[in-house]
């Protein structure tokens, strides 16, 4: 089923472009044009729902001529299920409930988390371009100066958070949050490539995850899963999972099983 969008919500077919989660195929999206206006909280929410993601100041969702592998998903927090590996990397970066001069070497690893606003800073562009780097090398991202770095996260026209992780002065990772009226969305996450063990990645779905939770949300949007890509199949790990298939939510169990 499809759903049927306000009659505001104006959208466009892109051109067909070399997909980014699987090598080989062509992809193509369905971006939200703004008519006269920027996209709002009330539109974003609503887009997010079906199952849309947010890019700088646009939102898309792919529309692939021959595909249909990226499926939307998200976690309702309150049934969250920790498994072994979850539990260990929640209790080695748990965030420090103490202050920095009063950390002790047994807490190697804890993590700090600093929330503020949308803002341009080296520390966190370095920090982008060694991910980029080291994760996700020849995929292009790899290769963005500090305006592209900036259209990409920095632009934003809803209620957008930046999140900081240091490890006693040392920033390990950033996560860029979108906080919506059921959920937050998970934007981006990039961190520390070369630190031998650390689970950032999984911490950082785990962190907003409880900050879902601590703000009465009910909701965590992860973006999109696609079972045949390494840097996207992680999220099935995390459980109950939704998938947003069919023009309606259900359980990953079900839906993502049979893609």
């Amino acid at each position: 089923m499809t759903p049927s969008f306000p009659p505001q919500l104006q959208f466009y077919a892109t051109e067909a472009y070399p997909c980014s989660y699987l090598p080989g195929n062509l992809a193509r999206s369905r971006v939200f044009l703004p008519r006269g206006q920027e996209l709002d909280q009330e539109n974003y929410a609503y887009l997010l729902r079906n199952g849309f993601r947010r890019s700088g100041l646009f939102a898309y969702r792919p529309c692939c001529d021959a595909c249909s592998a990226c499926i939307p998903v998200r976690l309702p927090v309150e049934s969250l299920t920790l498994n072994r590996s979850q539990r260990r990397t929640w209790l080695r970066h748990q965030t420090l409930t103490t202050s920095l001069e009063e950390a002790s070497p047994s807490m190697a690893g804890r993590l700090t988390a600093r929330e503020g606003a949308l803002r341009y800073e080296d520390s966190h562009y370095r920090l982008y371009t060694r991910y980029q780097a080291a994760r996700h090398s020849g995929g292009g991202m790899d290769e963005d100066n500090g305006e592209q770095y900036a259209q990409f996260l920095l632009a934003s026209s809803v209620d957008t958070r930046l999140i900081e992780f240091h490890e006693g002065d040392v920033l390990r990772m950033v996560s860029i949050v979108d906080f919506v009226a059921d959920g937050l969305s998970s934007v981006y996450t990039f961190f520390d490539p070369d630190v031998a063990g650390a689970g950032y990645g999984v911490y950082s779905v785990l962190w907003q995850a409880n900050l879902c939770r601590s703000l009465g949300l009910p909701y965590l949007y992860l973006g999109y899963w696609v079972r045949e890509s390494r840097k996207m199949a992680y999220k099935i790990n995390f459980r109950p999972l939704e998938g947003f298939v069919g023009g309606a939510w259900c359980s990953a169990d079900g839906c993502c099983a049979r893609q």
